[in-house]
């Protein structure tokens, strides 16, 4: 399954229990009317009672409910993009801008940004952390 698909279903599930709830619902009935315009509309159907759902697993802490629930999302984008493979761009886009947008500049500033690279050869070992790190050999 491509890693955008994954992507997409896992956040879209996501954004199902957050703030920006309608405006995922939106997006994602947005890219059914471009691929399949005559399943939009039972697609936002659909993703409202999918976010019930999402809702009672997140109080009854019940994360693997809400896992479970990404997997048909994941499979129906997958399906939409190997019938139109096109649909990838479109697909990004509404994982970048609606379903997992930029945070806020005050957010940005707060956890800025961290680049790391590394390389091993041989028997080396990399260890790398954005924060704390604790190793434990023996």
């Amino acid at each position: 399954m491509d890693r955008i698909v994954v992507a997409a279903g896992r956040a879209l599930v996501a954004a199902m229990a957050g703030d920006d709830w309608q405006a995922a619902r939106d997006g994602t009935v947005s890219l059914w009317r471009r691929a399949r315009p005559a399943e939009a509309e039972a697609v936002g159907a659909e993703l409202e009672i999918v976010r019930e759902q999402v809702l009672e697993a997140r109080a009854d802490g019940d994360e693997d409910t809400e896992r479970a629930l990404a997997g048909p999302w994941q499979l129906r984008l997958q399906a939409m993009l190997r019938a139109d493979p096109a649909m990838a761009g479109e697909i990004q886009r509404v994982l970048d801008e609606v379903l997992r947008p930029a945070p806020a500049p005050a957010e940005q500033a707060r956890v800025g940004s961290i680049v790391m690279e590394a390389r091993a050869s041989g028997q080396g070992r990399i260890y790398q952390a954005g924060r704390d790190l604790h190793i434990n050999e023996g």
